[in-house]
């Protein structure tokens, strides 16, 4: 019900129920110290006209928010969803609410959201930033509001982080098609901007060369984003290479990348793995469910997210003991179709 076409507030709570301002203020947060009689009046004056506090109001004039944030890269990549997801998991037992924001992968956008949220009062920002050396990053926790580096590192442990070790992760993706005896393997990514790409990369580069093998032998396939489109033009790329050239086997920065490539092998006729052997990485739920089931170097995203706002909130809640972690979670793959493979690395 509203009062005169608008939400009821407090004042026409007190002019209903026939008490004062204060009175209602009591019931709301020291109900204990009104009497029962005066209590249930109030509350059913609440109820007739749909009163609901503006508990927001209440906790930003004390400084104090019941909010966390989580500024993502990329909310089309089910990688990122399923970080927010494990945030979620995490603030719901804190009893949080959540702020999902999507830079999409634009600097200009990023930083707006940070001014926003540290103007909200929020208690703390989750952030999987384009740049984990953005001076901003530093200048919010000088302010007061707490901020937690997730699915990247810095190089000085100013600040908890969460991440996965995609050097190892890089690693076992193309350790697992040297086993199957792939000598030329492709490395689909990019741009290298995106530390993860560099990492993956560097991973690959070290299983080669553990391998006994020219670097050669690994050859990069760069591309401008970690999109399914992309993924479609770099099989068109490898589609290019004269037979003798052309890699059996492709690590891809991450799924997305590998469903295009798998996608674009169906329509160009190329057989998957016979012709070329593909690996993504993350394990999103979709590479499990493509045509030829992909193999992927499985990244723990929920416990990402969920550990990543457990740090977040003992920084916030803070008495002065607080100690920066730097959390590196270890990688897995798993084989699947899309590879011949049936075994776990």
């Amino acid at each position: 019900m509203r009062a005169n076409g608008r939400t009821a507030g407090v004042k026409d709570v007190a002019a209903a129920a026939g008490v004062s301002l204060g009175t209602v203020s009591n019931v709301l947060n020291r109900p204990d110290t009104v009497r029962a009689a005066t209590r249930e009046r109030v509350e059913r004056a609440m109820a007739e006209l749909g009163f609901v506090r503006n508990e927001s109001a209440r906790l930003l004039r004390n400084g104090t928010s019941k909010t966390i944030a989580y500024v993502m890269l990329d909310a089309a990549n089910p990688f990122f969803t399923d970080v927010a997801q494990g945030i979620e998991e995490a603030a719901d037992v804190a009893d949080l609410l959540v702020f999902s924001c999507n830079s999409n992968n634009q600097p200009d956008r990023e930083t707006t959201y940070l001014s926003r949220l540290e103007q909200q009062r929020v208690q703390g920002v989750l952030i999987t930033p384009l740049d984990p050396t953005h001076p901003l990053l530093d200048e919010l926790p000088r302010r007061g509001t707490p901020v937690v580096v997730v699915d990247r590192t810095r190089e000085r442990e100013t600040h908890c982080s969460v991440a996965v070790d995609d050097v190892l992760g890089g690693e076992l993706a193309a350790r697992h098609l040297l086993d199957l005896g792939h000598e030329r393997i492709a490395f689909v990514g990019g741009p290298d901007s995106i530390g993860q790409v560099r990492d993956r990369r560097r991973g690959a580069q070290r299983a080669v060369a553990a391998a006994g093998l020219p670097p050669d032998r690994l050859v990069e396939v760069a591309t401008s984003a970690l999109t399914v489109a992309e993924g479609r033009g770099a099989g068109e790329r490898l589609a290019g290479y004269a037979s003798g050239d052309r890699p059996t086997g492709a690590m891809c920065a991450n799924d997305l990348l590998a469903l295009g490539l798998l996608q674009q092998c169906v329509n160009l006729g190329f057989a998957v793995p016979d012709d070329l052997a593909i690996v993504g990485y993350d394990d999103i739920e979709f590479a499990a469910a493509a045509a030829v089931p992909l193999s992927s170097v499985r990244q723990p995203r929920r416990l990402l997210g969920a550990r990543a706002a457990e740090l977040l909130l003992e920084e916030a809640a803070d008495t002065g003991e607080h100690e920066h972690q730097q959390v590196l979670f270890t990688p897995e793959l798993v084989a699947r179709a899309s590879t011949r493979g049936t075994r776990s690395h």
